[in-house]
């Protein structure tokens, strides 16, 4: 049993095979954001009037691992809380209990879908939301709005 030529310890596991790309990795950062919250509050009505954009409130980051990732808000009731749970302060008042979910696609790249959320989902400052239940793929870089001022970005690691 020695390993022949070319191939590493182990029988080559853990190394690049020929034809089998690695799939990259996929981060997340959420955070509030205060251009997108800016904009929200100029499109939106009376009942926003209160809204502050939090002093602060530090980034959350995660590796998107499939086969999908859930965004929004832990139902007391019933415990039942999201991957990206955004009840945690400052809560996002305008996200949804289950507002978005991030969906891994065949090819190892992402698409988020809005689960018919009361305020919508956006992608990079788009000012009409996203279609519910239609997948939006993401590239690099892009960034998901949800709620008043939540931007979640996604990079391709």
């Amino acid at each position: 049993g020695q390993p022949g030529p070319g191939q590493g310890p182990g029988g080559g596991y853990g190394y690049p095979q020929p034809g089998q790309p690695r799939q990259a990795t996929w981060t997340a950062t959420v955070g509030p954001d205060r251009a997108y919250f800016m904009a929200m509050m100029q499109r939106s009505g009376p009942e926003a009037a209160g809204l502050n954009l939090p002093a602060y409130s530090p980034e959350q980051q995660l590796t998107l691992t499939g086969p999908q990732v859930t965004i929004g808000r832990r139902r007391h009731s019933t415990g039942d809380t999201p991957d990206v749970d955004l009840s945690v302060p400052p809560e996002d008042p305008g996200v949804s209990h289950q507002h978005a979910v991030l969906v891994e696609q065949a090819d190892g790249s992402w698409a988020v879908i809005d689960q018919n959320s009361t305020n919508g989902t956006t992608v990079n400052g788009a000012e009409e939301p996203i279609q519910p239940f239609v997948p939006v793929p993401l590239r690099d870089g892009d960034r998901v709005h949800v709620g008043a001022w939540t931007t979640i970005t996604v990079r391709r690691g």
